[in-house]
């Protein structure tokens, strides 16, 4: 299978980087009490170290609102995961506990401030891809069985024609959404060079480091940019 991510893209946001994990044989199950301690102490560092009143500015969240702007989405409207999820914190609310392995990529997300999630492979059986959307593609949203129509020309996570991922770090689809039943599964995380550095290798060193230790599985991992726009696994 291929994942690809279209130069447009990468002509948009040149320091864009998409790291790709994959893992299979994965007992997934209810949130474990090490992953809700982790959880916990993610949600404290984020409402720790971001002010309130600087969730739109702070540098490693802005970065995300910068790229959606150059991208053309407005991220006022289509706010991206990591924001969410850390203004939903910050402002005392605790995350719902959904299993195991979601709670870990949130917990990832929030401790390093990068963009990721979990597809279940068992619901991919077409090539993935990040480009823009056409009149063929369709979407499932989440908690429903019927697809939507996509409009053209949205910039979309998708497996061939059916959209996993909306407004590019949005919305999420029913279609290959993690349950305690998942075995097989392909992370995407998503962040950004700055003045030479970036958040995103310390993010996948922490989900290897829990994929080795934790669920005890093997996995690859990849590194997609501007200069390597396609992995094959």
């Amino acid at each position: 299978m291929k994942y690809t991510v279209d130069d447009w893209v990468f002509n948009k946001v040149p320091n864009v980087n998409f790291g790709i994990i994959v893992a299979k044989g994965i007992k997934n199950h209810e949130t474990s009490n090490a992953v809700h301690t982790f959880l916990e102490a993610s949600e404290r560092q984020v409402r720790l170290e971001i002010p309130e009143d600087q969730i739109k500015t702070h540098p490693d969240l802005a970065v995300y609102r910068e790229a959606l702007l150059a991208i053309g989405i407005n991220p006022n409207k289509y706010t991206h995961s990591v924001e969410a999820m850390s203004k939903r914190v910050i402002k005392g609310s605790q995350l719902p506990r959904i299993n195991d392995l979601v709670d870990l990529c949130n917990a990832i997300a929030l401790k390093y401030r990068v963009s990721m999630g979990g597809h279940d492979l068992a619901d991919i059986d077409d090539d993935l891809s990040v480009r823009l959307s056409t009149k063929e593609d369709v979407f499932l949203p989440l908690g429903e069985s019927a697809y939507e129509a996509m409009p053209e020309g949205e910039l979309v996570f998708t497996s061939g024609s059916k959209v996993q991922t909306r407004q590019w770090l949005w919305r999420q689809s029913e279609l290959g959404k993690v349950t305690n039943n998942s075995r097989d599964i392909i992370f995407q995380l998503v962040g950004f060079q700055q003045d030479g550095s970036s958040n995103l290798p310390y993010a996948i060193a922490e989900l290897e480091k829990w994929l080795k230790t934790h669920y005890k599985v093997s996995y690859q991992t990849f590194i997609v940019d501007a200069q390597h726009t396609q992995i094959t696994f």
